[in-house]
């Protein structure tokens, strides 16, 4: 796809999709341009020469860039994907048969009734990585990006589009709410934890840690978790993708040992009191971040922290990570669960996903969770590391509703839960 028409300045913007053979370097130097800190304290992102690093594991994606002027300077980029997702639930009543009876009436005793809650399914656009060259903002650039984008995505069936950005990203929420007709939907919390230099004890709080084989992990996502808001409908493609290091459930070390694992089936028809589940994905191998722009005091105080805490690990002293070179992070998805002791479970699991990420040369294990989660408070997280409020905003892209009578998805009311796809991190 192309299209362009006139900026301010009389001079044509041109809007594309991305070539890979000839396009890496003038976004590298785009997305460099748009990160800088001048001077204070920020965060960059190194794609380590994969522009399309964080769309090209979804089903549909797309990548677009804007250039203008005779020798075609690159002023914007934007990225998309479409996928199905869960976007409400439907309540089904029916009868459940408990024998046989002699009587042609059937009575409460013989009939039992049953409500099933079955996931309503959407099909969804992400729009991700919007950037515009800071010489060439408040011109159109961002808007044009926006529209052709949108134009993708309606050819392709969307019914829906969202993004997210940071709660005081001011200039991108007014180009999406204001001029882009989006509403703001979900107030997601970004979790962070630091990864140490000594291991977090999991063994000593009585969990046993089971990780799950792929086709046990996708069934038990796709049985207890696909009426859950934004839960994606090719599960299964997240679970076998390589980045995705594995599935772990957490019960009470009482229930069973690993060695004793009786298989899903039997789980889930026979549950413990108390279990959790996650899954860990490697963003490692997708992009490396640094913060630039510390100042030498900051650097020296953190280091003392890390060389404290590894020299004297039985101090339990929280150290900062080696944060100001560039670092990985995993990020933790799919976190579900339920019984008394589930913030406990939860603990434990998200220590074995720091234990993996400290293997792994990790500087932080990331997850993104409702606001209203109930098991956010089982995960560790440093508060002046994390962001309390990610905005997501959405708008409708077609006039017919997909759901039918159950009305529009962006006037339904917050849920206690999201699925935050890793695929979109």
């Amino acid at each position: 796809m192309e299209g362009g028409d006139h900026h301010k300045s009389g001079i044509a913007v041109v809007v594309r999709e991305l070539d890979p053979n000839k396009d890496i370097a003038a976004v590298e130097e785009l997305e460099r341009r748009c990160e800088a800190g001048g001077g204070k304290m920020s965060l960059f992102t190194d794609l380590l020469g994969d522009p399309i690093c964080r769309i090209r594991h979804s089903p549909f994606f797309l990548m677009l860039v804007a250039e203008m002027g005779p020798e075609k300077e690159m002023v914007g980029i934007i990225r998309g994907c479409i996928k199905t997702v869960t976007s409400g639930t439907r309540n089904l009543t029916r009868s459940n048969n408990k024998g046989t009876s002699n009587r042609e009436e059937d009575d409460d005793d013989h009939f039992a009734k049953l409500t099933l809650s079955t996931p309503i399914c959407t099909k969804l656009a992400s729009i991700l990585g919007l950037r515009v060259s800071p010489s060439h903002r408040r011109k159109g650039i961002g808007l044009k990006l926006v529209s052709q984008m949108e134009d993708w995505f309606r050819r392709n069936g969307a019914e829906y589009s969202y993004m997210a950005t940071e709660l005081d990203n001011k200039p991108s929420l007014n180009l999406f709410t204001r001029k882009c007709h989006y509403t703001k939907f979900r107030t997601p919390s970004i979790l962070v934890q630091p990864v140490f230099a000594h291991r977090v004890r999991t063994h000593s709080n009585r969990v046993t840690i089971i990780r799950l084989a792929n086709s046990e992990a996708h069934n038990l996502y796709r049985r207890r978790f696909s009426t859950t808001e934004f839960f994606p409908h090719d599960i299964d493609r997240v679970i076998n993708n390589n980045l995705n290091l594995g599935t772990y459930l957490g019960v009470p070390a009482e229930s069973y040992s690993a060695e004793s694992w009786p298989g899903l089936d039997e789980f889930l028809s026979d549950p413990p009191e108390s279990w959790a589940v996650l899954s860990v994905w490697n963003c490692k191998e997708a992009f490396t971040l640094e913060i630039k722009g510390v100042s030498r005091a900051r650097r020296l105080a953190a280091k003392t922290t890390r060389v404290v805490d590894k020299a004297l690990p039985w101090l339990r002293i929280p150290s900062v990570p080696q944060v100001f070179k560039p670092f990985g992070l995993l990020f933790l998805y799919g976190l579900g669960g339920e019984g008394p002791r589930v913030e406990k479970i939860v603990r434990t699991l998200c220590g074995h996903a720091h234990n993996m990420a400290m293997e792994l040369g990790c500087g932080v294990v990331v997850t993104e969770v409702a606001s209203q989660e109930p098991l956010r408070f089982g995960i560790p997280h440093w508060k002046r590391l994390s962001c309390a409020a990610d905005v997501w905003c959405i708008k409708r892209l077609v006039e017919d509703y997909g759901d039918g009578p159950l009305g529009d998805w962006t006037k339904s009311t917050t849920g206690l839960s999201v699925f935050v796809d890793p695929r979109e991190f």
